[in-house]
């Protein structure tokens, strides 16, 4: 077991914590072959019996107790002050201590972000760290950013948002050489905002290793049209939510059509089960569920609060998708190339 990789979960965080996030351990666990190792932290009166429900599971576990977990109200700057020794800290810091490869928590999600700032820190030539989420598109996944963590985005940080998504969609989604998109109201250069046009300005100037697009709409975004789209965090959260919220009002409208009568019934089950299974996965939000904590010294996942074992048990493989990537080494030759346009940058500034 030398070789297991090894993931840190914040056992109490999310809605329904730590049903979900045992029973999500071991629905990950069925049929998987890779070598995984688990610190659960949290009540260790409460997890335990949970983990006894499921057989062998307690063996590839470790509980680590915590006196104390992080409210799903509570403010950043409130649950870093209170936070130390509580579950979700003591997840992230088992990163920062080489214990374990990724971070995973279903907890509040301003928390986890400040609380992962303050323990892994930033990586030089970033300012803010970003959510990527991987969107279903017709061929496979793109890749979103920001889904949440900053409402607000200056041009600079827009493009190193592009630098983390091309990056991450390289490490784990296998593409060679992913197409990056900034997400505007259209695609002519005199559309959008002054940030976003300045975005688009600084990211051609600063010759990236990166195959820029250009401008795209949301409509682009489920039609594959590039592998990245970079948009801050209002704007990417609610595209998530309210494209999370489509796919669950066409899956319920599918369901009923289907039930809907005796003769539906019997249509039903003369069509290929195996076609309409694949096709209710590809419209279920858990099977995409988890949000990846871009531009960090370590690596840290969210799971949805609300989410359920087979959800939690996603965010999971995208965590070990991360732990066995090169994402960190990725991006650093496009980040040192940023950084120095922008110093470069102030310095006409000053000069001027």
């Amino acid at each position: 077991m030398s070789s297991a990789l090894v993931l840190s979960i914040d056992a109490m965080g999310g809605d329904d914590a730590p049903e979900i996030v045992v029973d999500g351990v071991a629905h990950f666990l069925k049929g998987r072959k890779r070598a995984v190792r688990f610190l659960l932290h949290g009540d260790e009166l409460q997890i335990a019996p949970l983990l006894a429900r499921h057989e062998g599971l307690a063996e590839v576990c470790d509980i680590r107790h915590s006196d104390s977990e992080v409210d799903m109200s509570a403010k950043p700057s409130e649950a870093v002050r209170r936070a130390r020794g509580s579950s979700m800290w003591n997840a992230v810091r088992s990163v920062k201590d080489g214990e374990a490869q990724v971070a995973i928590s279903a907890g509040n999600t301003g928390a986890l972000m400040a609380i992962s700032k303050v323990i892994l820190r930033m990586k030089k030539g970033v300012h803010r760290p970003a959510i990527a989420a991987s969107w279903p598109a017709p061929t496979g996944f793109s890749t979103v950013l920001d889904v949440g963590a900053n409402v607000d985005c200056s041009p600079s940080q827009l493009v190193e948002f592009a630098v983390l998504g091309e990056a991450f969609h390289r490490a784990v989604h296998g593409e060679k050489a992913p197409t990056v998109g900034l997400l505007n109201v259209g695609q002519e250069e005199l559309k959008g905002g002054q940030t976003i046009r300045d975005a688009d300005a600084l990211i051609r100037e600063a010759d990236l290793d990166l195959d820029y697009q250009g401008f795209i709409e949301g409509d682009d975004i489920s039609a594959g049209t590039t592998n990245v789209v970079v948009t801050d965090g209002f704007t990417g959260n609610v595209a998530l939510k309210t494209a999370e919220g489509t796919a669950r009002l066409v899956g319920g409208w599918l369901r009923e059509a289907l039930t809907s009568s005796l003769i539906a019934k019997i249509a039903t089950g003369l069509l290929s089960l195996g076609a309409l299974n694949q096709l209710r996965a590809k419209m279920d939000p858990r099977n995409v569920n988890g949000g990846v904590f871009l531009g960090l010294n370590g690596v840290v996942v969210k799971s949805h609060g609300g989410t359920d074992a087979l959800g939690f048990s996603t965010s999971l493989r995208i965590a070990l998708e991360m732990a066995d990537s090169r994402f960190l080494s990725e991006i650093e030759r496009n980040l040192e190339r940023l950084s120095a346009l922008q110093a470069d940058t102030v310095s006409e500034g000053e000069t001027a």
